[in-house]
């Protein structure tokens, strides 16, 4: 019988985390808040009105097919691995899913949403865990094909915030504690192989979800691109590119719900200094495609409450 604490342990851990994260969220919304304030909402809006109503309407509906393609790579993973899964069910749990993190972030998580409603339809449970966490690493992995692109002009142009001489103690007190880097890289590595045996034998799914995830990737480049031109600040494509690839890996330090202010701060100051775009058209494109993101994910309003209703009864956790 294990001790009296070995349960509480986690959960507390797990409240500690969620803490973490809203006051993350509050601070980095509150510093978003700022850099409006500081940049004028009438500049931001006056960017805004310049885009023709049809480029907003255009990148709607490539966002739509960004999130459909995140469902196909799902799938096909999924699919390699239990034969049986139907299409209908994958774009039903991702939809869902993406409206919860969306919507309810603080609630419960879209990997959640998505375990709740494969254990509801009675999928493998392991398989189903492993899928997700592939899911991700698939993901990172589109997302790094176009990270060079990201650094190269990171090292040419650099950052104000990067040269700043109150980060260097944050950069000294990172290097100083290699062992614990090191321990966890370590450990993030062991995972990934542990989760990627089930598909070692199947190239084939890993092959078509990490098409599929660069179909997503260009429709959301290519939305982007659509509201930057509308603006009169065109970008060139892989720019684009490999300026939202770092954003996207900065938004994974889990300090914010769902990426929320942390995600418009980092696209900001990422684009004005790396894009060579206003500040106040970078600040437009932030929101923008955080408002772009919440409405494709509309559709999983129609499949949440149900596998919500069951998450309550059982919430699983996606460790990985």
């Amino acid at each position: 019988m294990s001790a009296p604490g070995a349960v509480s342990a986690p959960s507390k851990a797990g409240r500690r985390g969620l803490w973490l994260r809203v006051g993350g969220t509050l601070v980095t919304l509150i510093l978003m808040a700022l850099l409006i304030r500081h940049q004028g909402w009438e500049e931001i809006s006056a960017v805004v009105q310049r885009i023709e109503p049809w480029r907003l309407w255009a990148s709607l509906g490539l966002m739509l097919v960004s999130r459909t393609a995140v469902s196909l790579r799902w799938h096909m993973l999924l699919r390699e691995v239990d034969g049986q899964v139907r299409l209908g069910d994958s774009l039903r749990i991702t939809y869902a899913g993406l409206f919860a993190a969306n919507f309810l972030p603080t609630t419960i998580g879209g990997d959640v949403i998505r375990l709740a409603a494969c254990l509801q339809l009675r999928f493998d449970s392991a398989v189903s865990a492993a899928s997700l966490v592939v899911d991700r690493l698939v993901g990172m992995a589109g997302m790094a094909l176009v990270l060079p692109w990201g650094l190269a002009r990171l090292a040419q142009v650099g950052l104000p915030v990067l040269s700043a001489p109150s980060t260097a103690p944050a950069l000294l007190a990172a290097l100083s504690w290699p062992d614990r880097l090191r321990a966890q890289a370590f450990g993030f590595i062991r995972r990934i192989f542990a989760h990627f045996q089930l598909w070692a034998s199947r190239p084939r799914g890993l092959i078509l979800a990490l098409l599929f995830t660069l179909l997503h990737q260009a429709s959301l480049y290519f939305s982007i691109h659509l509201m930057l031109v509308g603006m009169g600040e065109p970008v060139g494509w892989m720019r684009i590119a490999g300026i939202w690839s770092l954003v996207y890996f900065v938004t994974l330090l889990p300090v914010s719900i769902n990426g929320y202010g942390l995600q418009e701060i980092s696209t900001t100051l990422l684009y004005a200094h790396l894009g060579g775009i206003s500040t106040e058209s970078a600040a437009a494109v932030a929101l923008l495609q955080r408002v772009v993101q919440m409405a494709a994910s509309l559709p999983g309003a129609f499949f949440a409450p149900g596998i919500l209703a069951a998450s309550r009864k059982s919430q699983p956790e996606i460790k990985g």
